[in-house]
């Protein structure tokens, strides 16, 4: 039977290599167990043990957050888990139970030492089992935070590019509308008796008129005034639709000095389709502005979304400015920003030099530190979020402080830890401030926090030159 069992351990990808001899050792010294199906293997807390070679069944790693089960993971015939040689991690942060009948064997966790000291293969098989788990799991990690980021700034992204789309789609129906109406115009135009020397002037009255692109802000008291002013004064001429072309030469920041001087280009009785027909061709100018900007906006979003994921990059260190990455997480995050009223803050050391990072990486660190600032202060329904950043020596710092409730102190130590999460179900994987802090690590750099009710304050640090 023992030798049976070593048989199929040798099929297990991970110990392939081990010596026979090695491999009998290690069944004689491990208990046959079976599970069945819904059994219970492990819950947070629990001492690990093993490690265990799983030889029928599966066993499922699971967590329950908020009173929701969440699965990540799922173990079958021929891997091992557990406990494993050199492994710092003394318990388990995850439950786990059998799917169908779970049939496994098991090492006593306390003969460990002995393994390391007299069977090098087979130890080296199990910590190479370790190495390729963590990596695995780091990599599947922040491939779930990612996915968690984006989803952060999905819904967010989609409100900002479907207001300048609908936008730019009602711009275009109502000029596709505006230039059915110009036969009727052109009508009313080609019956104007004018010189070329009166429309030269009249051309270039609009022109210098149009030219000026930065227009006066308007009170609604003063543009009302401005709109009644240039009524009377249509009126006073027999303007027809006084009203609505005063509302649209108010726009473009007409006066009635403008309007007297038009006038004298114009032919006596020509005054309303001459003013219809400026105020016609000023319509399809705003309509043709407003979904320029629309444009323009959806451009800087898309623009925004590629700095912010570095898409166009390599996932090496380069040299950037750490300031674009901040202001394009901001941007990401901007429907968050004014859905909870909150005030931005932005104090920046403009003379820091570009510093070398893995920019997409860094900008995942703001978006959870930002995204977790901005939920803290939701509850209150305003906030103020300050982001500064300095230059200490060869390190930048980059602050980013709320004025939310606070860490609770008894929680305060645990929360870069992996699976660890204060939100409800769907709102957090706990993964967040793991993956912060080690994308931090990764550059070298370090992470701190303080906090006190009305103002966390969290502090990024890590060198300038990568």
């Amino acid at each position: 039977m023992q030798t049976e069992t070593s048989s199929i351990l040798k099929t297990f990808e991970a110990l392939k290599n081990v010596p026979d001899d090695q491999l009998e050792w290690l069944v004689a010294n491990c208990t046959e167990n079976t599970l069945q199906n819904g059994e219970a293997f492990t819950k947070p807390g629990d001492k690990l043990t093993g490690p265990h070679f799983i030889l029928s069944g599966r066993l499922l790693l699971y967590l329950v957050q908020n009173g929701s089960r969440r699965d990540f993971a799922t173990f079958g015939p021929g891997d091992v888990t557990g406990y494993l040689p050199y492994s710092r991690g003394m318990v388990a942060t995850a439950s786990s139970q059998a799917i169908g009948e779970l049939h496994y064997l098991s090492f006593p966790t306390e003969r460990i030492r002995e393994m390391i000291n007299d069977h090098f293969e087979l130890t080296q098989a199990l910590v190479h089992v370790m190495n390729n788990r963590v990596r695995e799991f780091t990599a599947l990690q922040q491939q779930n935070e990612k996915m968690m980021a984006l989803g952060k700034l999905s819904a967010g992204l989609a409100h900002e590019l479907n207001n300048p789309a609908s936008a730019i789609v009602r711009d275009s129906v109502a000029l596709i509308e505006h230039l059915r109406l110009e036969p009727q115009s052109l009508k009313k135009v080609i019956a104007i008796k004018m010189t070329a020397e009166q429309a030269d002037g009249l051309n270039k009255e609009l022109a210098d008129l149009l030219a000026i692109k930065e227009r006066p802000h308007l009170t609604l008291k003063e543009k009302t005034k401005r709109e009644e002013e240039l009524t009377d004064w249509l009126d006073e001429h027999e303007v027809e639709n006084s009203y609505d072309i005063a509302e649209t030469f108010v726009d473009f920041n007409f006066t009635v000095e403008n309007l007297e001087s038009f006038c004298n280009h114009i032919p006596s009785n020509y005054c309303s389709p001459v003013f219809s027909w400026i105020s016609n061709l000023l319509i399809k100018e705003r309509m043709v502005e407003d979904i320029q900007e629309s444009s323009r906006r959806i451009a800087d979003l898309v623009s925004s979304v590629k700095i912010f994921t570095h898409m166009d990059r390599g996932s090496d260190k380069q040299y950037a400015d750490i300031h674009v990455g901040i202001r394009n997480t901001l941007t990401m995050l901007g429907y968050k920003v004014k859905k909870d009223n909150i005030t931005i803050v932005e104090d920046y050391d403009e003379t820091l030099p570009p510093v070398k990072a893995m920019i997409g990486e860094l900008n995942q660190v703001w978006t959870n530190l930002i995204d977790n600032a901005l939920d803290a202060m939701e509850p209150n329904g305003k906030g103020t979020l300050i982001i500064k950043t300095e230059r200490e020596r060869e390190f930048v710092q980059v602050f980013i402080i709320d004025n939310g409730p606070g860490i609770p102190e008894e929680i305060k130590t645990r929360i870069f830890d992996p699976f660890f999460t204060t939100k409800e179900m769907g709102k957090g994987t706990g993964m967040g401030l793991e993956v912060v802090l080690r994308i931090v690590q990764q550059h070298n750099g370090s992470i701190k926090v303080r906090s006190v009710p009305g103002k966390t304050e969290f502090i990024v640090c890590f060198p300038i030159d990568g």
